[in-house]
């Protein structure tokens, strides 16, 4: 299993718009960089990742899991653009804050405080286990 970030700005998709899709889950489109598409291409079913509240909040807010594969991405006629599908698990207890993650010193080498721009990105076993801890989510963590 690998873990991820994905970052919403949540006026124009938040946690509380993916929770409503339930089991469906929702596919994450619109993404048009290389290196977040190619981090898509690498992503397995039943892959964890946070959901990243962009631009006000600045939080981690929730578990999602990738429930679909790399895909033709919906919204662009494009063949160079994939997407995966992803379903909410469960909210954080305390959102962790962008400022929490740059304050950890076992959180500095993280993609979000060294490219806080890519909107999909790789996050580490023990990155992702100190978030967690951080943000009081004792919920599934993965295998």
């Amino acid at each position: 299993m690998r873990y991820w970030l994905f970052k919403s700005e949540p006026d124009t998709w938040s946690w509380e718009d993916q929770v409503a899709r339930g089991d469906v889950g929702e596919q994450w489109d619109g993404v048009r960089n290389y290196q977040a598409r190619n981090f898509m291409r690498d992503m397995a079913v039943g892959d964890l990742g946070f959901f990243y509240h962009s631009q006000s909040d600045k939080a981690v807010v929730g578990v999602v899991e990738v429930i679909a594969e790399a895909h033709p991405d919906s919204t662009t006629d494009d063949p160079r653009w994939d997407c995966v599908d992803i379903r909410a698990v469960a909210p954080f207890p305390s959102p962790v804050t962008l400022e929490m993650v740059k304050a950890d010193p076992g959180l500095a080498d993280m993609v979000l405080v060294k490219n806080s721009r890519l909107s999909v990105q790789p996050v580490t076993e023990a990155e992702w286990h100190r978030v967690c801890q951080i943000g009081g989510y004792t919920g599934r963590t993965g295998g």
